[in-house]
């Protein structure tokens, strides 16, 4: 059976992410309790703000080591979304260095861009890199929403797709059971229901 549980650290749309699993008729619960944890089949993380600030709220009201044990040895699927996917890196340089989980190698770096603005605020398109059952059935909705001013740099074989703001960036991967995107699948109205949706259908 399907259960989500989305983890709130005080810093993430878990409202908006909330309603959009909920609106596709899923199970789901925001809790970052133990027993929630290792009783679900899906855990997100959304997040919001910088790399560290959010490092620091984690390392105070979740469980790693029940999330570690339940991402890596019971193989529960996984989603970080935005800063919650950026702080899967080894590293992270916004306002400092930083340590993230590790769980993907890599760091997270400020977008290189010369002639646009950041924050990249806005819908834009992704570029798939490699086949996934997470885009499954997507067509020709291939834009969504994205805030932000750093992005993961990683090995290519973790990145399902990349983005272009002047340069391309990463803006999902994959990691065997671990997900991340950089984009907002809660505002990203279709394309993000679909995604969701793509993902809670792993099993």
């Amino acid at each position: 059976m399907i259960k989500v549980c989305i983890l709130d650290y005080g810093s993430g749309n878990v409202k908006s992410v909330y309603n959009l699993v909920s609106f596709l008729g899923y199970n789901v619960i925001v809790s970052n309790e133990r027993i929630e944890i290792e009783s679900a089949s899906h855990i997100i993380l959304p997040g919001v703000g910088s790399f560290g600030a959010a490092m620091e709220k984690i390392s105070t009201q979740i469980p790693l080591k029940v999330l570690e044990y339940e991402v890596f040895n019971n193989k529960k699927l996984f989603l970080g979304i935005c800063v919650g996917m950026q702080v899967l890196a080894e590293k992270g340089y916004e306002h400092g260095e930083h340590d993230g989980f590790g769980w993907i190698p890599g760091t997270v770096e400020k977008l290189q861009v010369e002639n646009l603005p950041l924050p990249h605020i806005g819908w834009n398109e992704i570029i798939i890199k490699q086949d996934s059952d997470f885009f499954t059935d997507l067509g020709d909705i291939k834009d969504f929403y994205f805030v932000h001013s750093y992005a993961i740099k990683t090995d290519d074989s973790y990145i399902l797709t990349e983005t272009n703001y002047e340069s391309n960036f990463c803006s999902s991967i994959k990691k065997e059971n671990i997900y991340g995107v950089q984009f907002h699948p809660e505002k990203s109205q279709k394309s993000g229901q679909k995604l969701m949706h793509n993902f809670l259908s792993i099993s």
